[in-house]
């Protein structure tokens, strides 16, 4: 399942991504029906439009659906796009701006809810969506691992940490890496020679940092995983050195596994710990060909534009 086939990968090449442009500070919301919600939407100052719309996105396919649009300056709704649930949404002032807001909430307003609006004429640009969760399930922070997925003895230039976050409600969360020299330097993102790859799943979501080690100075390293509930801390990694040591000082906290060379009797490698390690070198070979396929577009539309001006 992780392997994805040639084909799919090329088809990625053509994708079309759209800048998220607008603040959704909320990745998820979750509310007991009945209860009332409100979704915000920062960065309209740079509209061009008079407006912000809102857009509502099912787990559905063909689900993305114009439910209304709320003036910038004054909070005027206009609900002429025939959405079904229109009637049940109506705008509130927010810190200064217009939100989106839904009084009583119902198991059939759960979805993803986007912010829009024109920033000139062919440029539209969106938020990065807030979801709905209706559910009686109380929210529950992430229990947050760092792990050791590969070390030096494996890849000369390259090692790998891995942050899962797991067991949380709802299963959506945001992982950020800090880096700190070992002079004791302010936290910081890592520097330009690491690599970020994040997988989610239906259980967890895993983010990768990459480290190319042709620095000589050291970086100590840690996740920060931010959920509804809060934001979780990973703790700092060990430094990552021309010699990384085999294994993590023994102050770290107990959370913190590093994947040695072999099962000992005494840490013995867990099946979950395997399935991490493969699921690396699966995103970066899968990386390797969405790139080889972007490159062979790229070939494809010089060749193209070559034999037009001929």
């Amino acid at each position: 399942m992780l392997f994805l086939p040639a084909a799919a990968l090329c088809c990625l090449c053509s994708v079309i991504t759209v800048a998220e442009e607008l603040i959704q500070n909320d990745l998820t919301l979750t509310r007991v029906a009945g209860e009332s919600v409100s979704f915000s939407c920062g960065g309209t100052d740079q509209c061009s439009s008079t407006v912000v719309y809102w857009y509502q996105k099912k787990d559905t396919r063909d689900s993305f659906r114009m439910l209304l649009s709320i003036g910038i300056s004054n909070g005027a709704i206009n609900r002429g796009y025939n959405h079904p649930q229109q009637n049940d949404f109506s705008a509130v002032k927010n810190q200064g701006s217009w939100a989106l807001e839904l009084k009583t909430v119902k198991d059939v307003h759960s979805a993803i809810y986007y912010c829009s609006c024109y920033k000139s004429t062919h440029n539209r640009i969106f938020g990065s969506g807030a979801k709905l969760y209706v559910t009686a399930t109380p929210v529950a922070k992430p229990s947050v691992t760092v792990y050791q997925a590969a070390s030096s003895d494996h890849l000369e230039e390259k090692r790998s940490l891995l942050c899962v976050a797991s067991q949380m409600v709802p299963p959506v969360v945001k992982i950020t890496w800090k880096s700190q020299k070992q002079d004791g330097s302010p936290l910081a993102a890592p520097p330009g020679d690491t690599e970020q790859l994040d997988i989610i799943e239906s259980d967890y979501t895993a983010s990768i940092l990459l480290i190319h080690q042709q620095d000589e100075n050291s970086h100590t390293y840690g996740c920060s995983v931010t959920h509804e509930g809060g934001t979780v801390e990973g703790q700092i990694e060990e430094g990552v050195s021309q010699s990384p040591p085999k294994e993590l000082p023994p102050d770290t906290l107990s959370t913190n596994q590093t994947l040695t060379e072999g099962p000992s009797s005494e840490h013995p490698v867990s099946q979950k710990q395997v399935k991490l390690l493969c699921l690396v070198y699966t995103v970066l070979i899968t990386k390797s060909l969405v790139y080889c396929c972007g490159v062979s577009l790229l070939r494809l539309i010089r060749r193209s534009r070559k034999h037009a001006a001929d």
